[in-house]
């Protein structure tokens, strides 16, 4: 799966805070997403990101380049 820091991405499940869009923040063998309504911050190995994302939107920045 491809994606990029700034990507919005649909995960399967949705958090308790009711949503299922996170920010990618950080890349590495660890990658940090951000829930884009409550904000919390959530650390997942790439291999169980890889497993439990939905679908991977672009970001804004992407679509114009």
């Amino acid at each position: 799966m491809k994606y990029d820091l700034g990507d919005i991405v649909t995960m399967k499940k949705v958090h308790p805070c009711g949503s299922n869009l996170f920010e990618i923040i950080r890349l590495g063998a660890d990658i940090k997403i951000r829930c884009t309504k409550c904000g919390r911050v959530i650390m997942l190995p790439r291999v169980d990101l890889n497993k439990k994302i939905k679908k991977v939107n672009q970001n804004e920045k992407a679509k114009e380049d």
